[in-house]
């Protein structure tokens, strides 16, 4: 397991009057649609001594690589700096950076004593010549110098966007590797970018959907370790799971938790029905939701609680409905051409993601939670499976090559529709949960 850094974000405020980030001229405002990237640029970070010099150039590239992996930032090479940073304390010339026509700049400093690591920052507004936010001491161990390096990255977009950032995110997935007609599964997770992947089970069993809780400390998942699919709950940090028993005789699977972690909701096969049921998880008792001879699954809770977006076809084809989260009435909110599955609503409450299957293209859309507004974000042979990041900006799905040989890969989409980039994996990848922020 990764080991989390033992003292983050002691948070020493380094300067006094600062300029909050709302009331400064530099602001990125997502609303109005992103079409030019914003210049930034990050000399690499001041080494304290030479045991510092290599986490002050990675920490740095990390940096870069999460704004400019948004979409919305576009990095200015080093090779057209005036200006080079070697202080952290020294003033900064702006008229070079201005020069080089840089919007932001981000400057900073790295110290090691023996494993203990300190990570100092400041972000600038270029054409104001002011300071976004107080500068920042983020304190941990060497070992977790990328958790601090996404920490940076997550504190100059929120300064920048205004919006809270993802970086310092986990992703779960299933690992698949092998033939297709013999794929092996195995449940793994990994930084939000696809670096530091652990495996969570070995590959004897196939395994499914896993979940993260809303703290990020436990993962629901599908197995088939019995032969039938049923439902485990997995305490990441100690690597120990527990099957969630249901009732003798029936299937159970799709499992998510609720924003409170204390319950889930899951699909229950029984007699040959399929129907959602909800589950305690401290007394394990279920309590079913539907009733009906339809097929009822994938279900999603709104981040209130209040409600469940669901897949059904009970109309004759799969289409997505919402229902109150203790069961009842249900209302149907697609109603476009195609085929409709694995809805999931956004952490922002406005939006749910979806699968779209329509004329032989499978897609990943958005719509309201009244169904109204439908947006296709993507197109291809196999598109499923989408995740929130935790800000409700970018969505991670799995996509699938055509043929005998096609492989599950792990891509993600801004909502907007741009910015579709794959996730690399050491092996293909598929059915993404994408975690809370970290502490």
């Amino acid at each position: 397991m990764m080991k989390l850094l033992t003292s983050l974000f002691v948070g020493l405020t380094l300067m006094s009057a600062p300029v909050l980030a709302q009331n400064g001229p530099l602001r990125l405002e997502l609303d109005q649609g992103i079409i030019e990237p914003l210049p930034f640029a990050v000399p690499n970070f001041v080494p304290d001594g030479p045991s510092a010099a290599q986490y002050a150039q990675d920490i740095s590239r990390v940096v870069s690589a999460d704004l400019t992996g948004t979409g919305l930032f576009r990095e200015i090479s080093s090779d057209a700096f005036i200006s080079r940073v070697s202080s952290f304390e020294a003033p900064v010339q702006f008229a070079d950076w201005k020069a080089i026509n840089a919007d932001a700049l981000i400057t900073g400093a790295v110290n090691v004593s023996g494993k203990n690591l300190t990570v100092r920052f400041r972000v600038w507004d270029v054409f104001s010549g002011q300071e976004l936010g107080n500068g920042l001491q983020l304190a941990g161990t060497t070992e977790g110098w990328r958790r601090m390096a996404h920490k940076v990255a997550d504190q100059v977009y929120s300064r920048i966007t205004g919006e809270g950032g993802y970086f310092d995110s986990r992703v779960a997935f299933v690992s698949e590797s092998g033939p297709k007609n013999q794929r092996l599964k195995r449940l793994a997770i990994m930084d939000y970018d696809g670096a530091n992947v652990q495996y969570m089970t070995d590959s004897a069993a196939i395994v499914l959907a896993p979940r993260f809780s809303p703290t990020g400390d436990r993962l629901l998942y599908t197995s088939y370790e019995s032969g039938s699919p049923r439902i485990y709950v997995l305490d990441v940090g100690r690597v120990k799971r527990q099957e969630l028993k249901t009732q003798d005789g029936t299937m159970s699977f799709s499992p998510r938790f609720s924003p409170d972690g204390r319950s889930i909701v899951y699909s229950l096969i029984q007699g040959g029905n399929t129907d959602l049921w909800k589950m305690d998880l401290a007394s394990g008792k279920s309590t079913r939701l539907t009733n009906t001879p339809a097929i009822e699954t994938a279900p999603s809770y709104s981040p209130d609680g209040s409600r469940i977006v669901f897949e059904s076809d009970r109309s004759g084809t799969p289409q997505l409905y919402v229902m109150p989260a203790n069961g009842g009435e249900a209302t149907r909110i697609s109603f476009g051409a195609g085929r409709y599955g694995t809805p999931v609503w956004s952490p922002r409450g406005d939006l749910i993601a979806f699968t779209k299957q329509n004329q032989g293209r499978f897609h990943i859309g958005v719509m309201r939670t009244d169904g109204s507004e439908e947006r296709l974000l993507t197109a291809s042979f196999l598109d499923e499976g989408p995740t929130w990041s935790p800000n409700g900006r970018v969505i991670m799905f799995t996509r699938e090559t055509q043929g005998a040989s096609g492989r599950a890969s792990l891509y993600s989409v801004d909502i907007s529709g741009r910015n579709l980039r794959p996730v690399r994996t050491p092996d293909g990848g598929s059915d993404p949960s994408w975690g809370p922020l970290q502490n």
